[in-house]
This record gives structure tokens, sequence and C-alpha cells, in this order.
């Protein structure tokens, strides 16, 4: 493959550019973890990124040379990383330093497997394909940690604190345990242990439910030949088309001529309606990839349709369930609007509709993110510690049979 570029040219340039993110990444993080002013300098930070990509294309010795000058350099004020006078050497030492190594080890894994002359087009594609990789890593780790970040802060404020600096998101420790303030009032004073209870209890319900209709459901869309089957398997989904505001006025209507508005039992009610068909879809596309020859065997055994789906279906297609019910879970746990249509009653509000009420002038904000947080916990410590079944059991469906 033709040569039509070269290394000292490629490092440079990508060097400069991720100079640039590193630089913005770092006094973002900075500015949010000590509540001090950084700011990103362009034209600094280009030339500084510049310098570090040139020298790791020569080696990651000079890589490591170039990162030591650079922190030398930001420590007597020529950094990529401009801070307010009232920021203490401490602060600025830890930033440029973060920037140097950051921005070295990112440089060095860039223009790993590039040599120091002339590029081919490959080696040149891959190296542009590892900046984006690391870009996008940067990026999209920033959209979910930072409102995250905040919304924790936050709720570990005083009100006094949000006062007197809004935007100034450190944290004083030496305020022991009456950090968690905000928390104690929530469980104290607005009951969000009901709610908690409250959601738990809809969530689980709603996960049985799902499975009780979703089951026989998707084996009989997946196994058994009926009239319609194709149309029924192709349509699943279709509720899915119609946003839930516009069914929101006829299903306020009709829970209340029927009696179930404001009460536990009406939710548990509407909501498999809106996790029946995606738990459907999901468990089908399982189904069909089991062997069915294990499941014939089990009927020539003299075993009844239901009981071959109890002994042989089910306790094969365990990760798929794993996966569907912490899936319905964390829909019925998150969902919002029904919620808030149809429960009046604080002694029946799930969290959502819990956290919504303390959207108010007259409840300090820190409450508010610290609903947040209550609400946002235990579901991603739920998710991260069943990811991988729920990972095993999207997938395979698709690799067995």
């Amino acid at each position: 493959m033709r040569a039509i570029y070269h290394a000292y040219v490629t490092g440079p340039i990508l060097g400069a550019l991720w100079g640039f993110v590193i630089a913005v990444t770092v006094s973002i993080a900075m500015s949010f973890a000590t509540g001090e002013a950084f700011r990103p300098s362009f034209l600094l930070s280009l030339l500084w990124g510049a310098g570090i990509g040139a020298a790791a294309v020569h080696s990651r010795a000079v890589a490591v040379l170039a990162a030591l000058a650079a922190l030398a350099a930001g420590i007597l004020g020529f950094g990529p990383m401009l801070s307010g006078e009232s920021v203490g050497p401490l602060p600025q030492l830890i930033g440029h330093g973060a920037m140097s190594v950051f921005a070295t080890l990112g440089m060095v894994s860039i223009m790993a497997k590039a040599p120091k002359g002339a590029l081919t087009r490959h080696e040149f594609e891959e190296a542009v394909i590892r900046f984006l990789t690391g870009f996008g890593y940067i990026f999209f780790t920033a959209i979910v940690l930072i409102p995250f970040y905040v919304m924790v802060m936050t709720s570990l404020k005083s009100q006094q604190a949000l006062l007197q600096n809004p935007l100034d998101f450190s944290i004083d420790f030496s305020q022991g345990w009456d950090l968690f303030r905000s928390y104690e009032e929530l469980f104290r004073d607005h009951g969000f242990g009901g709610f908690l209870l409250n959601s738990f209890f809809i969530s689980v319900i709603t996960v049985f439910v799902t499975l009780l209709f979703a089951i026989p459901g998707a084996y009989a869309v997946a196994r058994l030949r009926f009239k319609g089957q194709a149309a029924f398997a192709r349509s699943i989904l279709l509720i899915y088309m119609v946003p839930m505001i516009v069914l929101a006025l006829p299903i306020y209507i009709a829970f209340s001529t029927a009696g179930l508005r404001n009460s536990i039992f009406g939710i548990v009610l509407i909501y498999p309606v809106t996790t029946i068909p995606v738990a459907l879809y999901m468990l089908q596309g399982y189904f069909r990839g089991l062997p069915s020859e294990i499941e014939e065997a089990g009927l020539m055994d003299g075993l009844s349709r239901l009981r071959v789906i109890w002994k042989i279906t089910l306790p094969l297609s365990l990760p798929a369930l794993a996966s569907v019910s912490l899936y319905v879970f964390m829909i019925a746990w998150n969902e919002f609007l029904l919620a808030f249509m149809l429960l009046d009653d604080p002694s029946k509000f799930t969290l959502t509709r819990g956290i919504a009420s303390l959207n108010s002038s007259e409840i300090p904000r820190q409450h508010l993110m610290a609903g947040s947080v209550i609400a946002t916990v235990p579901i991603m410590a739920l998710f991260l510690g069943l990811e991988r079944f729920m990972t095993k059991g999207l997938t395979a469906g698709s690799v067995k049979g």
C-alpha cells in the first residue's frame, strides 16, 4: 500500500486536537471539583498538544520528557489551562499534572502502531480512529457523569452554600454526617421511605405480571403455528408507535370512570400494558433460538406442552428471563407520566411522583437533588450488578440453535 501520509505531520495535528480536548476536560473537572475558575487556552493547548504529539511519534521516552516539560511550563504560567487569581498552587499543580499525564498517555496510544516516517493510508486511518475513539469516550462519559456529579454534589450542599455560590460543586468534608441532612429530611419530613416501598412493590408486581403474560405469548409466537402468527409477530411493538401522551387523556378518563385512579391497583394494572410488548418481543426471539428438538423429545416422553415449557424451555431461558425482568423493572421504576397523571394521594406516590412533588419554590433545591439521587442509585446499582446477565440474555438467542 502506497505511503501518502507522514507521522511527523499526523502526530502534531492529532496531538493539537487531543491537547485541546484534554485541556477542556481537565478544566471542567477542576472547576467542578474545586469550585474555582479554570478555563482552557485555545492557542496554548494546540501548541502544547502538538509538541506532545510530535514527541509521541519519536518514542515513549521522548513523550515522557515532553510531558514533564509541559508540566513545568504550566507551573510557570505558560500551560494550556488558565486559572483565576484565587486558585492556589496545589490545584494548579494537580490540573497541569493531570493534563500532562492524560495527554501523553492518549497520544502514545493513538500513535502506538505508527512508524516514525511515512504512513500508509491504513496506518493513518487507524491513528485517526484511535483519536476519535478516545474523544468519544471522553465526550459521552462527560455527558453521563457531569449531570450525575452535579446532582450528587448539590444534594450535599446547605441552603446557605447554594445561595452564596450556586456553581460551586466542591464539598466541605469537615461537616461530617451533616452533609447528608437533606437525605435525612426527605425520609423524615417528606415520606420518601413510603415512596421507595411503593415503587419497589409496583415494579416487582409489574415484572411478575409481565412475565406471566409474556412467556406463554412469546412461546406461542415462536413455536406454535396459527392463523395470523406472522402478522402478530411483526405487530408486537406497534404500541410503541403511539406516543403515551396521546393515550394519557383516554387512560385518565377510563380510570376515573372505573374508580381506578389514585390507587396502587390501577398503576399495577396499567404498567404491564407498556412492558408486555417489549417482553414479548425479547422473549420470542430467544425462544426461536432454542433447539426445538429438545422440546420435541419431551413431548415424545409424554410431557404436556405446559410441562415442556416449565421443565425444559424456562430453565434454558433463564438468561433471557433475567434480562427481561431487569429491563421491565427499570421501566416500571422510572415511569413518571402515568404515575403523575393517576396518583394524587402522597401515601401512594411512586418515587418519580414523589420527586415531582419536590419541584416547588417552597422546597430547597438540594432536597430535589437528593430525591433524584435516591431514585437513581438503587436502579444503577441493580443494573451494574446484573448487567452481565442482561447482556447474555439479549445476545444468547442470536447464536443458539
